[in-house]
């Protein structure tokens, strides 16, 4: 017979596993983002596209566009793509009942798109912008999925600590990840690559690998037998996400986060996915000292996220979000002026410091004031919101580098974003949206 403090210890170390394989795939993934979508791909990018800009013809309409404008167009299109797949891909899921079967079949179009990338090479960049498309889609659903796993492995209490660390997984995982990208391209000639373009189109290949491999746990160890809480059905279509909007509006003060977030988070996407270019097309850096300064911002993240958990039990949640808020707005019109290495290096250690921890403690905010039982349709109207919000922070900013033909505008634009976000983020009330999830459980 089997002691039942035996099988409840088994169920407890089962659940800790799967908390850790959960956590490693954010160790996976954020290679991709790392390397493809913040750091190496977008300087890279630009040296594809010639200097009197890349060619755009779609329906006999022909222009060009710089560097910077198209990457942001070519990010902004991707989360379109997401934000309208999204609602069907979590049906596709719940009808098979294997929501861990979607992440892996993101997960797969994901890295093999990113290894494909080392066919990007000489002038093709629209070859370029295509295979980032289909990879960033795999990276995005594949996060919707992930985060929906996040109530299901923790009680309420533990939301925090779990996805603060998640958030310290990643940073790590990215940052290792990157840190072998730059040895790899800068040493090329040890490594006996021809060039630098050769090296980095390998590092593509690399990235792919480490995502792909390491996410490999989480397919093995995340069970539903050991969910603390099973995981309700996700979006079912367009209209089932506009009626979860129906639903959330009753809940005013989950529903004010929810747009302050979609702001603010708008505004950090945006930072992370074009700063990198920002920096060699508009500063004039080299390949080596932006790697540099994103690995600094990996290994300082980290802590950074866990640092933040610790804050956000002091002065909560929303007082810690509001703080990193106010120094990204900072950070905006910092970067407006700055000229110089030294100025980017300041920068993106001051961004290092808040950026992990303020989508850590955001997510678990969400989650905190969500009704019992209905995690998995408010993480996915969560998720799906976040991607049709993040079409227009890199729409807005390639749009302003188009017109004007310069990206400092375009960053300081951003500061819009979280100011908007702040000014809707100090209307919530949390305890109040706690109290009426509450409610609800025993309503």
């Amino acid at each position: 017979m089997t002691d039942p403090t035996g099988r409840k210890s088994d169920k407890v170390f089962e659940l800790k596993r799967a908390q850790t394989a959960w956590c490693l795939y954010d160790w996976a993934n954020s290679a991709f983002a790392t390397v493809i979508l913040a750091a190496v791909l977008p300087v890279y990018f630009a040296t594809l596209v010639p200097e009197g800009g890349g060619e755009i013809s779609l329906f006999g309409w022909e222009h060009r566009l710089p560097a910077t404008a198209l990457w942001g167009y070519t990010i902004s299109l991707s989360m379109l793509f997401v934000a309208l797949s999204a609602p069907y891909l979590g049906a596709w899921a719940d009808s098979r009942r294997n929501r861990k079967r979607a992440l892996l079949v993101s997960c797969l179009i994901g890295a093999l798109a990113t290894a494909l990338l080392a066919l990007a090479d000489d002038n093709r960049y629209l070859l370029a912008a295509g295979l980032f498309i289909i990879a960033n889609i795999g990276f995005a659903t594949g996060n919707i999925y992930y985060n929906s796993f996040l109530p299901a492995l923790a009680e309420r209490d533990e939301l925090d600590r779990l996805s603060a660390k998640g958030f310290a997984f990643g940073y790590i995982g990215g940052g290792v990840a990157l840190l072998l990208s730059f040895l790899i391209i800068e040493q090329y000639q040890i490594l006996a690559f021809p060039d630098r373009g050769a090296a980095t189109l390998f590092s593509f290949i690399l990235t792919g690998c480490w995502w792909l491999g390491f996410a490999i746990p989480a397919f093995r160890r995340i069970q539903e037998d050991i969910f603390i809480h099973r995981p309700q059905p996700m979006q079912h279509g367009l209209r089932s996400y506009f009626k979860t909007f129906t639903r959330i509006m009753h809940y005013p003060h989950l529903f004010r986060f929810l747009l302050a977030f979609l702001f603010y988070n708008d505004g950090i996407q945006t930072i992370i996915a074009v700063s990198a270019l920002f920096a060699s097309a508009e500063l004039g850096l080299s390949q080596t000292s932006v790697l540099g300064c994103y690995l600094m911002i990996q290994f300082i993240a980290m802590p950074g996220a866990l640092v933040f958990a610790k804050l956000s039990a002091k002065i909560g949640a929303k007082n810690a979000i509001i703080c990193s808020i106010g120094m990204f707005i900072g950070v905006t019109v910092y970067a407006f002026y700055m000229d110089t290495a030294v100025e980017f290096w300041i920068l993106g250690f001051v961004v290092a410091l808040i950026l992990g921890g303020s989508q850590a403690i955001s997510r678990s905010m969400f989650a905190a004031m969500i009704p019992p039982g209905e995690s998995a349709e408010f993480f996915g109207f969560y998720a799906v919101s976040g991607k049709f919000a993040s079409i227009f922070g890199p729409l807005v900013f390639a749009v302003i580098a188009d017109i004007t033909g310069s990206a400092r505008l375009s960053i300081l634009a951003l500061s819009g974003f979280f100011i908007v976000g702040l000014i809707l983020l100090a209307t919530v009330d949390v305890k109040s949206g706690i109290c009426q999830a509450e409610k609800q459980k025993t309503g």
